[in-house]
């Protein structure tokens, strides 16, 4: 009979995964000390959380790849427009208005005799800017009072519900209309104002159910019982998992706020010269389409192929970030 491994208790004593322990022969202590974890690596590893998983994916995902690449293009022309602009977008010259390419002037000129290219570059960090800080502001008043009114309850979830169907049957276009209609300010604040005041209860309603799904988890029931504040629950145990809803609808709301921003400035309402915009560069073009198609065609590609990107990075985040689609 061959011999056997001299018995060692402290490498014969294993954990039933629930907190306990159980006895093993000295061959299966062995064979369990050295088994590969299930993606090949070692059994300590620590284990993955749902953000290093959505990483993992998300680097591997041509859609998020191609679409960050094209935002983080037009982050740094939002901060940095000279750097492929030389131009003034508004040097404008009527000599040369409605004229086509040039050498210089790749994109033409538009009816005012302004360099298109200049002023579609320029125009991205209008654009850009709405985008993100009205993406901000709803994200954050969002969250805050759904997170808390998912949270407590009672008859402040109600009050909340009631305002968030007010807002929710006010028209977006019709409310702009009338709301920045009697603003004269050309700064970009009050167009993300009326998008923030507008845009929350969306971010409300995915916070409130969010919040209301994760404190029902035994988690955050244990972290009670032990004696856990509101405080603590809320940033510690129920935010880290309710805000990922949240991260996915804002991306892909951010997108079409830059639409929302493009079509108030197209109507008259939103920037107004001498402000550079898509939409205003879209709507002073309109009536020249036959003869000068390229001053409209250019800006109006540069607003589609940035809502698309916001779109499609908002999708690729939504699918990294739901196990159910994993």
């Amino acid at each position: 009979m061959p011999d056997q491994e001299p018995y060692e208790p402290e490498r014969a004593i294993a954990g039933t995964g629930m907190g306990g322990t159980m006895d093993l022969g000295a061959s299966e202590a062995v064979t369990l000390e050295k088994a590969p974890g299930p993606d090949g690596g070692s059994p300590h590893d620590k284990p993955r959380s749902l953000w290093s998983d959505a990483w993992h994916d998300l680097r591997r995902n041509p859609v998020f790849i191609i679409s960050a690449l094209v935002i983080l293009f037009l982050i740094v022309i939002s901060i940095w427009p000279s750097l492929i602009a030389s131009g003034n977008p508004l040097k404008c010259d009527l000599a040369k208005a409605q004229e086509g390419s040039q050498p210089g002037h790749p994109f033409g000129f538009n009816g005012q005799g302004c360099d298109v290219y200049t002023r579609t570059v320029y125009g991205a960090r209008t654009s850009v800017a709405v985008g993100v800080l009205a993406t901000l502001g709803v994200a954050v008043l969002g969250s805050v009072l759904g997170g808390l009114a998912g949270f407590f309850g009672g008859a402040g979830d109600a009050v909340l519900s009631r305002i968030t169907d007010i807002f929710f049957a006010i028209p977006v276009v019709l409310g702009g209309l009338v709301l920045l209609s009697v603003i004269t300010s050309n700064t970009v604040w009050p167009v993300i104002g009326f998008i923030v005041l507008l845009g929350w209860p969306q971010i409300s309603r995915i916070a409130r159910g969010s919040v209301i799904t994760a404190k029902q988890n035994d988690y955050v029931q244990a972290a009670r019982a032990l004696g856990a504040s509101n405080s603590r629950l809320l940033l510690r145990h129920i935010a880290p998992n309710a805000v990922a809803p949240v991260i996915v609808v804002a991306t892909i709301a951010l997108g079409t706020y830059i639409s929302l921003e493009a079509t108030l400035s197209f109507l008259g309402v939103g920037l107004k010269p001498p402000s550079v915009s898509w939409g205003i560069d879209i709507s002073a073009a309109a009536p020249y389409v036959r003869n000068a198609p390229h001053a409209l065609l250019w800006p109006s590609g540069a607003l589609a192929v940035t809502v698309l990107a916001f779109i499609m990075l908002g999708d690729a985040v939504r699918d990294a970030l739901d196990p159910k689609l994993r």
